[in-house]
């Protein structure tokens, strides 16, 4: 098989910028195997646009491993900070702050140099 590995099954996820591709392609041996793809778009100043793509190859030795810790991860995300999704994106009325507890807007636009005689 010289040829790239046609997909067996794939499913699409478009998440906003985001979108993931789940594909079921087959080895040499004539086994299956899992690709997950995360395409994310990005603009470029002339407004043109571009892709970044990160991929995972997923064998079947690892699917029970994989699965469960994954399961595990997001059951624990939902547990400590459950469903509802925060982010400056999702809320209207989010304020960010910076590490020294200015919310974005207040951070000041310049700053004094200072070397590290100076501290």
């Amino acid at each position: 098989m010289d040829s790239p590995q046609e997909e067996i099954n794939s499913k699409v996820l478009r998440a906003g910028r985001r979108t993931y591709f789940f594909d079921v392609r087959e080895t040499k041996a004539s086994d299956y195997y899992l690709t997950i793809t995360e395409s994310k778009k990005f603009t470029n100043d002339d407004g043109s646009y571009y892709y970044k793509k990160h991929k995972i190859y997923l064998y079947k030795e690892d699917f029970s491993d994989f699965k469960e810790i994954l399961g595990e991860m997001m059951d624990y995300i939902i547990k400590e900070r459950g469903n509802e999704v925060i982010s400056e994106r999702h809320q209207k009325n989010y304020s960010a702050e910076d590490k020294n507890g200015y919310a974005t807007s207040d951070v000041p636009e310049k700053y004094t140099d200072l070397d590290f005689e100076d501290i």
